[in-house]
């Protein structure tokens, strides 16, 4: 209990959700004896009230600070846990009073404000009608490609919205699957293909028919196009590194290995393949020795095969014993995907539990993954 003097009231503060994580640590608040799934829950409840309020289709806003990935994954697993779905994540620059958008992997640190919306009413129909199958996943695309915010014209550079690039419009397909329970019925490779098939792309983004031509219209008017940051942790940084690496030309593997060692800043516990076997994973090789993207057949085949690579790692992960420290993160999506498709949430948790906490903590696709995985065990 808190005591305001000025008006002799006692403020019960059991239900205050203020994070103050230490670094490695779970708890949240140490005197109220607070863990960071505390936290989580307390905010999921917030967030659902504001879900039940907001009329369909409208937005929210929500601006945070603090220095810590896991605390910035519980907020967005509460938002999602409530039913929202993140559209946008901006840093805010209180000296220059400027917005900036960021990945993921550079969120923390910065003032965070984070956009998203509640689905209308005519799509959580439709969706329910076709829940669990590919009609209901790209149901879903369409519906999240008309929320998502249009690239900016600043300065005389378009901005790349990460929000639109296949990987985070994959992720929040999966997390919308999940987060009510249902199968996701499109793997990465059929999903990357879909939208190839479905959708405009431009600049590494994907748009529905008008809003391609609006961002011709100003692209016409642009001198470059920005690109976001991106450290290189772990495999999946890396692909998108090398992606971008080889868009523009085809380069040999000693052209890019010095510059890939200059931009690898690799976790501690990440297992991280050597670069040759990661171009040799998701890139194709041409006779002059030269790594390329591949086009989109190609592409489905490649991404087929490296997730079969992954599911057998993961069953050493499966079979093994004991604490994981140093594994490979995108087995353990790869794994934690199948087993969620197999409704075999006993592997998710058991394999998350021996991973370290706080990697699960700031890892927001595991911490999905194991929260749903447990809460569907706890219920059964």
């Amino acid at each position: 209990m808190r005591v305001d003097p000025w008006h002799g009231i006692r403020t019960d503060s059991r239900p205050e959700a203020t994070p103050a994580l230490r670094a490695g640590a779970s708890i949240v608040d140490q005197a109220k004896r607070k863990t960071l799934r505390d936290y989580g829950e307390l905010m999921r409840r917030a967030f659902a009230a504001y879900y039940r309020w907001l009329k369909p289709g409208r937005w929210m806003t929500v601006e945070f600070h603090n220095s810590h990935n896991a605390v910035w994954n519980a907020i967005q697993e509460a938002l999602m846990a409530a039913g929202f779905v993140v559209a946008d994540v901006r840093t805010l620059d209180k000296q220059q009073r400027s917005y900036r958008q960021v990945t993921a992997n550079t969120a923390t640190k910065q003032d965070l404000v984070i956009s998203a919306y509640k689905p209308t009413a005519a799509f959580e129909q439709r969706f329910h009608s076709q829940a669990g199958s590919e009609a209901g996943a790209w149901a879903f695309a369409d519906e999240h490609l008309r929320h998502l915010p249009l690239p900016q014209l600043v300065n005389g550079r378009i901005e790349v919205l990460a929000e639109r690039q296949a990987y985070l419009l994959f992720d929040r397909m999966v997390a919308f699957h999940i987060q009510r329970g249902l199968t996701v019925p499109l793997g990465a490779a059929e999903f990357y293909a879909g939208l190839r098939q479905r959708y405009s792309e431009r600049d590494g983004m994907y748009f529905l028919p008008l809003q391609a031509s609006q961002y011709d219209k100003l692209r016409l008017e642009a001198v470059e196009v920005e690109q976001l940051p991106l450290i290189v942790a772990d495999e999946r940084s890396a692909i998108l590194w090398l992606r971008r690496e080889l868009a523009e030309q085809p380069l040999t593997y000693q052209d890019l290995q010095p510059r890939f060692l200059r931009e690898l800043h690799q976790a501690g516990h990440e297992q991280l393949p050597e670069l040759r076997a990661i171009l040799e994973e998701s890139f194709l090789q041409d006779e002059a020795g030269r790594w390329y993207v591949p086009d989109p057949g190609h592409a489905q085949d490649l991404e087929r095969l490296r997730e079969r690579a992954l599911l057998r790692e993961f069953r050493t992960y499966v079979e093994g014993r004991g604490r994981l420290k140093v594994f490979r993160s995108e087995a353990v999506r790869a794994g934690f995907g199948d087993a969620w498709r197999r409704r075999d949430y006993a592997v998710i948790v058991a394999v998350a539990q021996r991973l370290p906490e706080r990697v699960v903590q700031e890892d927001a696709d595991l911490l999905m993954y194991y929260d749903n995985a447990l809460m569907r065990m706890e219920t059964a």
